[in-house]
């Protein structure tokens, strides 16, 4: 027993379960945090779908292989969640304690959630306190699919300590890359992508993407060529509306700019080739930037934008958004936030798909806190 919470003290491990595979990293805890462990295992079609289970029994067979396989000690997780079915969009309150702000905030949002407030988990992600007034993000899940993540863990022997949003690590990856910067972080999933807007490793804008990309994963499992499984074009602007609309703002007064950048150069000639579901995405990213930039109260642009995750190396992807975009654009993997131990060194898809995974642990990290 005392050996057990020694480890503990010393390693942190964090989760997550997509439609294709479940992931997981476990990171040493010490002065320099370092990647010991790492591995992912693909699930069996229909087990799952991001950050929601279909079958308990084979998502939790998926975990014991993979704590056997790639050598995870610690049993006490972070669990990592995006979703379609996750809202995220900026919220602002009367500045409170925290503790009155947990009591008041379900009567306060009630009427913005698209389900009932006794079936959601709600979270708040202060940003700022300006004149009497707490900015931030709000954050809310489907309790039933919270409680089915949870579930399924025990029943593959673990226990859940924190249920974190993917996201949110991918800010603190930037309070790492970028501490004094405004950067787009660009995550793009097997079919979950999402967009982080940070300011000094804090973030002020996220967006959610449910698209499946030619990712090798789906390549894989799937003969015939990927399918956009998007909404039609003008869905971005309906989106964005709903995230970037502070309270009391008419979500039709958020609109994207008259104008947006325009593909250059041989880009614009190729874009008619190009897979459907990489021109959706390299549009979407490009108008979810144009968006946060024009938006009234943005004071700082984007200045790069950080790409993580297994559509980075779609076919096509890169040179894609390095034509769509007006701002440098960096790859980055798992060695870029941290340092591995021996062989525990991620690699290829798995380096890419771990940059939230990562970020997210390191919140549970003494020295780092929470984003």
């Amino acid at each position: 027993m005392g050996e057990g919470r020694e480890l503990m003290a010393k390693t942190q491990v964090a989760l997550e379960i997509t439609e294709e595979s479940v992931r997981a990293v476990e990171i040493s805890t010490g002065r320099t945090p370092t990647v010991v462990a790492a591995g992912e295992v693909l699930l069996p079609p229909g087990s799952a779908r991001d950050s929601e289970i279909l079958d308990p029994d084979a998502v939790a067979i998926a975990i014991k292989q993979l704590w056997a396989r790639a050598g995870i000690k610690g049993r006490r997780v972070v669990l990592a969640i995006a979703s379609r079915r996750i809202l995220v969009r900026e919220y602002v309150t009367p500045a409170m304690k925290p503790e009155l702000l947990r009591q008041a905030l379900p009567f306060q949002v009630q009427d913005l959630l698209p389900v009932p407030v006794t079936q959601a988990v709600l979270d708040f992600y202060p940003t700022l306190e300006h004149e009497g007034k707490i900015h931030g993000l709000l954050v809310a899940a489907v309790s039933e699919t919270v409680e089915a993540l949870i579930s399924t863990l025990g029943k593959a022997r673990l226990r859940v300590d924190v249920v974190d949003l993917a996201p949110f690590g991918l800010a603190r990856a930037a309070q790492r890359l970028a501490p004094s910067e405004c950067v787009a972080m660009l995550h793009l999933g097997d079919h979950t992508s999402y967009v982080v807007v940070t300011e000094f490793g804090v973030p002020r804008f996220v967006r959610i993407i449910p698209a499946t990309l030619p990712t090798a994963a789906v390549r894989a499992r799937t003969a015939a060529p990927v399918e956009a499984t998007v909404a039609p074009v003008e869905a971005p602007v309906r989106e964005l509306a709903l995230v970037g609309a502070g309270v009391g703002v008419p979500d039709e007064a958020v609109a994207l700019p008259a104008s947006l950048p325009t593909l250059r150069g041989r880009a614009a000639a190729r874009h008619g080739a190009m897979d459907p579901a990489v021109a959706d995405m390299m549009s979407r990213v490009r108008d979810t930037i144009a968006f946060y930039d024009a938006r009234p109260g943005t004071e700082r642009p984007v200045s790069s934008v950080l790409v993580s995750g297994a559509g980075a190396a779609a076919p096509g992807m890169t040179e894609a958004l390095d034509a769509a975009l007006d701002v440098p654009v960096r790859a980055i993997a798992a060695s870029d936030l941290l340092p591995s131990a021996g062989d525990a060194a991620p690699a290829d898809d798995l380096a890419r798909n771990l940059v939230p995974t990562i970020g997210v642990v390191l919140g549970e990290v003494p020295g780092w806190g929470r984003a």
